[in-house]
């Protein structure tokens, strides 16, 4: 008995095994389930088409200091480097031969005056005296003579007094315009002369300061045939954005507008020479300085933003994952021309609806199945390359 009870026990064995394993899934069914991975549905973006020219800072403007008079430099009269308005003093030249000249004139014209008013007094005598025939009529015409004649020696001398204050007064040399001094260029105890060749500091006023850079003819050309065919959405010259790339790759924080654009083009370089206008109350940008203008000149409509870990590049170059309704992998070929933030703008390979794989893209391939799970897509404005790629 307890025999037969052995064997009914180990004949059920086999049925509870097979319900056991019928009950739960096998290891690699549960691997070919598709992943959960997030995508996004690609949407058309207005982008700024951007052109990336290098560029030089230029002072808004400039004055070079020069002497106006001659004579020896006696002081400087402000700090290299520093601040002035118009009308500051920078530097004195020795007044004394400038002030001897001055009284000399001063005398000149008492001169003057002492003659007129002799010359005045006889004409009123000799006016009464030629009514009674005291006088000959030729006499009477030359106190005339002699009184204009005095009266012009007065007027003469009256410019040169005034002259020689005027040069009296540029003996203390003053900045024409306000801006901030650079070092002197002469010393005290220089000789300077009127109209000498090397000036004796310069002024700059730098805020707001220009930005000089020049565009190929070519791309202006292009970009142009662009908006005329409707590719592009052109954008008025006093809307145009300029923005400043510094020397340590950073972005200056104040945006520009561009204040010229020459309607020739350059013989010499075969550009079309502009300039855009920075304010700078920082003084943060300096003359001289080397930038990278970045010019927004059109819109395009036609791009779509996708997240940086979405692209991938290999020899043939950059692609997409997309997931059609199955949820498929496939490979998109796309131009993403610069990267703006933290998406790429793509400009080319995309019609819009796409679903667009965004999270662990580089462990995924092509003919992979996925479980897509919608995400938030990008939707902040871009700025692309207005260069093709």
């Amino acid at each position: 008995m307890k025999h037969r009870a052995i064997l009914r026990t180990l004949s059920l064995f086999p049925v509870l095994v097979l319900i056991t394993a019928c009950s739960k899934p096998a290891p690699e069914d549960e691997a070919k389930a598709p992943a959960e991975i997030g995508v996004i549905v690609a949407a058309a973006t207005p982008t700024a088409v951007v052109t990336d020219l290098p560029g030089r800072l230029e002072p808004y403007r400039e004055a070079e200091v020069r002497a106006r008079v001659a004579g020896i430099v006696t002081e400087r009269l402000y700090e290299e480097g520093q601040d002035v308005a118009r009308g500051a003093a920078l530097f004195q030249i020795d007044p004394a031969p400038l002030q001897a000249a001055y009284d000399s004139e001063a005398a000149n014209l008492a001169r003057a005056q002492a003659s007129l008013s002799a010359a005045a007094d006889k004409l009123r005598r000799y006016a009464d005296l030629v009514s009674d025939r005291a006088i000959s009529e030729r006499d009477h015409a030359e106190s005339v003579a002699d009184e204009r004649q005095a009266r012009a020696q007065v007027a003469l001398a009256r410019a040169n007094l005034q002259s020689a204050k005027l040069r009296l007064g540029y003996a203390r040399v003053t900045s024409p315009i306000d801006g901030r001094a650079r070092r002197a260029l002469v010393t005290e105890g220089a000789l300077v002369g009127e109209g000498q060749a090397t000036p004796l500091t310069v002024v700059q006023q730098i805020d707001p300061i220009y930005v000089n850079f020049a565009q190929p003819a070519g791309e202006v050309m292009q970009l142009q045939k662009q908006i005329r065919a409707g590719a592009l959405q052109g954008v008025a010259p006093d809307q145009v954005q300029v923005r400043l790339i510094l020397p340590d790759g950073s972005e200056y924080a104040r945006g520009g507008t561009l204040s010229f654009a020459d309607l020739a083009v350059d013989p010499g370089t075969d550009n079309v020479t502009m300039r855009a206008l920075f304010a700078n109350p920082g003084r943060e940008l300096l003359p001289g300085m080397y930038v990278r203008v970045q010019l927004e000149q059109a819109i395009n409509r036609d791009t779509y933003l996708v997240p940086r870990d979405a692209l991938l590049r290999n020899a043939d170059g950059a692609h997409l994952l997309a997931a059609d309704a199955a949820g498929e992998l496939r490979k998109i070929a796309v131009v993403a021309h610069r990267l703006q933030g933290p998406n790429w703008v793509i400009t080319q390979g995309l019609s819009g609806g796409e679903r667009i794989v965004v999270e662990n893209a580089a462990q995924l391939a092509a003919g992979q199945k996925i479980k897509p799970v919608e995400k938030a897509a990008p939707g902040e404005l871009a700025a692309v390359d207005g260069k093709k790629g």
